[in-house]
């Protein structure tokens, strides 16, 4: 696991208008065994995971520039995968988040990662959906384009070879 600390220290010194108010010994500190290995599955998946303060807690966060390109062509859940009648992808965003043990980014959140550093260029990643619109087959997604950051919706069972998923981790 040195390894994976050794690259988190690098990536949060190359970023720290990310995290201007953290230190990276204090970050070190909190991160135990079972963080550490669901923060190895980000980097794994090729997240690029790097560490935020959010309304007061610290994420470990997706912050590749794009998608993660091994978590494209997902619908938004199983009940979205498995409804497909032609070509179901192999996963789903949730299903794949929980495999490597993250949420799902939520609205807020994305747009404060967006806030800190564009992210999602020339892809998009689904983000949690709220019930009421899940409930009614959509789900919804976030990119940046055109110096803004714009939250849109889909079928929940639509993928895309650009469209994946960004999670998080909580720190407590």
């Amino acid at each position: 696991m040195n390894q994976i600390l050794e690259q988190l220290k690098i990536r949060f010194n190359e970023n720290k208008e990310r995290h201007p108010e953290l230190h990276w010994e204090d970050v070190e500190k909190k991160l135990n065994q079972k963080y550490l290995n669901i923060i190895s599955e980000m980097e794994k998946y090729d997240g690029e995971p790097d560490v935020i303060m959010f309304h007061d807690e610290l994420y470990y966060v997706d912050f590749s520039k794009e998608t993660p390109k091994p978590r494209t062509s997902v619908c938004y859940d199983e009940e979205a995968r498995l409804s497909r009648k032609k070509f179901p992808p192999e996963t789903s965003a949730e299903a794949f988040a929980k495999k490597i043990g993250i949420t799902l980014m939520n609205e807020n959140m994305y747009r404060y990662m967006q806030s800190l550093e564009p992210i999602d260029l020339k892809t998009s990643s689904w983000i949690k959906t709220p019930d009421d619109i899940r409930s009614l087959g959509g789900a919804l997604f976030g990119d940046h384009r055109y110096k803004t950051t714009f939250i849109y919706h889909n079928g929940a069972d639509s993928y895309y070879g650009s469209r994946g998923f960004r999670g998080y981790l909580k720190i407590t």
